[in-house]
Formats: C-alpha cells, structure tokens, sequence
C-alpha cells in the first residue's frame, strides 16, 4: 500500500473461518488463548464480545457457510480486529433499524470499540474496531458504563432518571440492560450463568489488582 508506514511494533494474528456459530464460538476460543499468549487477557473479555459480534453479522448478513477470516493486531496501547468477508454491503449506525437486534448490534460494537468502521477490500469488505489496551481502562468502563445506560433507559423503555436521585434510574436500566444481555448469549448457544460467573470473576480479579 502506497505511503503505509509501521512506525511501532505490531503483532498480528490471522484467524480464517467459515460463517457458521459452531465456528463463531471456536473463534471466540482462539482468540482469548491469543491474547494469553500475547499477554494481554486485560481485554479478552471485551475482545470476545466484539468477535462474536463481527462474526455472527457475517453469518446473519453474509450467509451461513461463507468464508471468513479474522485479524487480531495489536500495536501500542490498542487492540485491532478485523473481519474480512466477500460481500460489498457495508454496514452502517444510519441503517441499523433492519430489527431490534441488528441495530442493537452495532451499537454495541460502536460502544465497546474505541473506534470503528468498515473499508471495501479488493474481494469485498472489512469491519474493523480497536480496543484500549491503556491501564486506564477502567475508568474509561465506567464512564462507557454510564453512556450506555444513560442510553438505554428512555421514554421507549419508560425508565426515567428520578431528578434528585438519578442514580435509582441508572441502576433500573442496569437490570433491564443486563437480562438483555442475557437473554442475547441464550440465543447464540452461551450459557447466561456461565457468562455471569465468568464476569463476576473477571471483575473481582481487577478490582483486586486495583
């Protein structure tokens, strides 16, 4: 590519797979024992998430059975996946109201990410979304936590923030956003108690290490 430049140490991963969710969940596994292997299981959890996400639009909107690879590289303080497929249709936040849960999938991935987009490749397109690898992670969860459910409860919903305890509000969309939450890894063959503990124990280890 005329005028790329790499200007810091990268290491990079490449992952083909085949659209379908028996090879969703097993690129799900890969990539947490790629990030261990890097080092870096501080954003396995998020990065799993995002994966399954950019994986499953291929199988939804691509086509069960069509190929696929997945691009891990991380360089600095930031994770990048890619996800490369045949198709030329490029998602989008503007179009995202196909249904509920397409749409709902976007924006996670618009939330999660520190950035995002899509490029057209010679063969067909690439969605991509970086991570912070930074130790000020943390902070940045919760203030991401905050946008989130800010966003969530509304007037669609009927949660409404109380004006002298808005906290009461953000705690009621909490509980809607995470039996949400749940009810999305029933419906991709997860199991939601195992996701659960999984995240108790990912929170109690870096609120320990804090």
């Amino acid at each position: 590519m005329p005028g790329y430049q790499v200007t810091e140490p990268r290491l990079r991963c490449v992952l083909p797979f085949e659209a379908a969710p028996a090879e969703v969940r097993l690129l799900r596994r890969a990539t947490v024992k790629q990030l261990d292997r890097w080092g870096m299981p501080v954003a396995a959890d998020e990065a799993e998430l995002l994966v399954t996400e950019l994986a499953t639009n291929v199988v939804k909107h691509v086509g069960e059975g069509a190929s696929a690879t997945l691009i891990l590289e991380w360089s600095g303080e930031r994770l990048r996946l890619e996800v490369h497929d045949k198709s030329r249709i490029v998602p989008s936040l503007k179009t995202a109201s196909c249904d509920e849960e397409c749409g709902r999938g976007l924006h996670l991935l618009s939330i999660l990410a520190v950035d995002w987009g899509t490029v057209l490749t010679t063969v067909g397109k690439a969605v991509w979304c970086e991570i912070s690898t930074s130790s000020g992670q943390a902070y940045r969860r919760i203030e991401r936590a905050v946008e989130v459910l800010e966003a969530y409860q509304g007037p669609s919903r009927g949660l409404t923030l109380p004006r002298d305890r808005p906290d009461l509000g953000l705690d009621a969309a909490a509980v809607e956003l995470i039996a949400d939450l749940l009810h999305w890894t029933a419906a991709r063959g997860l199991d939601p108690d195992d996701i659960l503990d999984r995240a108790q124990m990912h929170y109690e280890a870096e609120a320990d290490a804090a």
